[in-house]
Formats: C-alpha cells, sequence, structure tokens
C-alpha cells in the first residue's frame, strides 16, 4: 500500500490526477485498535469516499476471535454495506512472467481472462447459517445458497457490458444439474442475453468443467460469470495459471447512482501473508496494478491506467522480480526497489 501512496503522491505532483486520501484500520489492526474487524466510524469514511483501496486483512494472530470478529468480517462489512455487488478480477499471464506458471508457456503466454463474481449474494450470505448441536456428540452446519432474479440480472448486465469491450465472449459457469439456483442462473443468464446483449456470444459451462478447462486450455476464455462461491473458487485456479498471486488486482463494485458513478473497493486478490510482514520482500504489483483499476473505474482515467499497466509490464521485461516470482538469471529486488522500477518506468 505505501507504493500506491507513493503513486498517488507522483500523481498529484505531475497533475496527472488529483486525489484526496485518507487512511483507517480494518481486519487485525482494527481489532486490536477498536475490538471489531471494522469500526462504525471507518464504514463511515468507506461511504463516503469515492472509492476504497484495500490491503490484504488476517493472520493467524486473530485466529481465537469471535467468528465475528475475525477480520475477514471486516471484508465481508465493507462488501455488503457499500452494496459492492460485482466482483472482478482479471487472471493476466505477463508474457515475461509466462514461465512462472505452474501449465506450459504455450498455454498461458498472453492470458488475458476476467473473472466476473457475484459477491454480495449465495452461500457466503444465506440464512440460515448456523451449527446446532444435536446431542450425543453431534452437530449440524448449515450454510444456505439463496439467489434471487434482480442479483443474477445486475451481475450478468456487468459481465455482459464488460465483454463487449473486451473479447465479446461470456461464459456463464454454474451447476444447475444439481443447484436450483443454477437452474435460475441459467434461466435469468439466458433472458438477459436474449434482451439485451444478442450481439455478445454466451456460452453456459458447468462450473466443474469450467474448473478443468481452466487448467486444459484457460486462453479459450473472455468473460467468466459466476456466483459467489464458485468465483471465489475459480478466480483463484485462474489466478495461479498467471504464475503468482502476487501479481493479481482485483476491483468490486456497486450499482450505479444518478450520476453514473459507482461504490467501488480495490484490493489485491492475494493475502496478507504476516510471515514476512515488514521485511519489504512483499511483492507490491497487485495493489499497485488495483489502483490502475481504481483509475479505470472510479475516475475515468484510464490513459494514467494504461501507463501504470505498461509500466508494471517494463519492469518485468527488465528482469525485475520479487521474490515471489524470482527466476533464474533475474534481478531480485524488495518491495520498494519494485516501488522504484515501477515509477521510474512512469517517469522514463
Amino acid at each position: 500500500m505505501a507504493q500506491v501512496e507513493r503513486l498517488v503522491q507522483w500523481a498529484n505532483e505531475t497533475g496527472e490526477a488529483e486525489i484526496a486520501t485518507a487512511s483507517d484500520l480494518v481486519g487485525g489492526a482494527a481489532y486490536d485498535e477498536h475490538g471489531e474487524a471494522v469500526s462504525d466510524a471507518t464504514m463511515e469514511k468507506a461511504i463516503k469516499a469515492d472509492a476504497v483501496m484495500l490491503g490484504a486483512v488476517g493472520g493467524p494472530k486473530w485466529d481465537g476471535v469471535p467468528y465475528d470478529k475475525r477480520p475477514e468480517a471486516g471484508l465481508l462489512r465493507l462488501r455488503k454495506d457499500l452494496e459492492l455487488f460485482a466482483n472482478l478480477r482479471p487472471a493476466i499471464c505477463y508474457p515475461a512472467l509466462a514461465d512462472a506458471s505452474s501449465l506450459k508457456r504455450e498455454l498461458v503466454d498472453g492470458l488475458d481472462i476476467m473473472i466476473v463474481r457475484e459477491l454480495t449474494g449465495g452461500v457466503y450470505f444465506g440464512e440460515p447459517k448456523e451449527i446446532t448441536d444435536l446431542g450425543n456428540g453431534q452437530k449440524r452446519a448449515v450454510d444456505t445458497q439463496v439467489y434471487e432474479t434482480y442479483e443474477i440480472e445486475r451481475i450478468a448486465r456487468v459481465a455482459f457490458e464488460l465483454a463487449k469491450k473486451r473479447g465479446n465472449l461470456v461464459h456463464s459457469a454454474e451447476k444447475r444439474n444439481v443447484m436450483k439456483t443454477g437452474v435460475l442462473w441459467h434461466e435469468v443468464v439466458t433472458q438477459i442475453h436474449k434482451d439485451e446483449f444478442s450481439d455478445v456470444q454466451l456460452q453456459h459451462i458447468l462450473a466443474d468443467n469450467c474448473a478443468m478447462q481452466l487448467i486444459r486450455y484457460p486462453k479459450q476464455f473472455d468473460v467468466i460469470v459466476t456466483d459467489n462461491l464458485f468465483g471465489d473458487v475459480l478466480s483463484d485456479e485462474a489466478s495461479m495459471a498467471t504464475g503468482s498471486l502476487g501479481m493479481l488486482p482485483s476491483a468490486s463494485l456497486g450499482a450505479e447512482d444518478e450520476n453514473g458513478r459507482r461504490k467501488a473497493l480495490y484490493e489485491p486478490v492475494h493475502g496478507s501473508a504476516p510471515d514476512i510482514a515488514g521485511r519489504d520482500i512483499a511483492n507490491p504489483i497487485a495493489t499497485i496494478a488495483s489502483f490502475a483499476m481504481c483509475l479505470r473505474y472510479s475516475f475515468d482515467l484510464g490513459g494514467l491506467a494504461d501507463r501504470i499497466e505498461g509500466a508494471i509490464a517494463k519492469v518485468l521485461d527488465q528482469g525485475y522480480r520479487t521474490a515471489d516470482i524470482m527466476q533464474d538469471g533475474k534481478h531480485e529486488v524488495g518491495t520498494t526497489q519494485m516501488g522504484d522500477a515501477i515509477l521510474a518506468a512512469l517517469k522514463g
């Protein structure tokens, strides 16, 4: 996040943008300070902001805190209270990193997938959600998968709109063969496609087959739209085809208001890696790329976003690597040094 703050400072100083920032705590740090994963005061600030940049949360230090106060609860509240229903997770394989993927180079070189995950419904939020003691040493756990028509309609529209600006292809992934929510998902996506986006190619795919195809031949995909649970799993799978979770950004978007603006939260896909905290060796690229998404989707600064993404690609081509993506013959750098290199590429 410190490297993003440097980019904001650079953008302000050069006149590339005019961005005012404020900081606050969420996750474990917020629990230590306030006894909550995110305080009401912090939520007020987030709601008033044009966009939120979020660092990774979590860590074993807080494994014993109450379930509703764990670090991840702060993230879930941000998503829910800001009504961020659309999670955009690009899986992009930079040519310089194709050999870092666990898949063969020819399968991933040039990979560019956008996974659109429904974020505020489904099994993560459905009720009842409980563990019941049945006695005699037996318990029963229940998580409820729930979707309504409007939730599927709005996420489908986001996917189709994105596809029109990309490869014009949407795969809709669900499990209609065994899940009623999958039956409804298939029905609603089909109708939205017929009524509003017939010029976009739509293919339906079962989620388990989608997982297999992401390993077999991931470049067949352009935009994948899916529910909360499958989106969580499939986006992590797709991300590893690119070589490292440390490379991948994400955006979570709400509905447009009367001025065409959306509430939005931007964060790296990777976790918090507390084992390397404070050592200046973490890869900042996913967070920097998340900032580029922020510029693109919240501030309509697509040109500047392109330049930042181009600077990332240039630095990788020049052989700069953090430890998680280090390769033989390349130049290993720390967090700050990677930020230095990306800033230099922008200025150059």
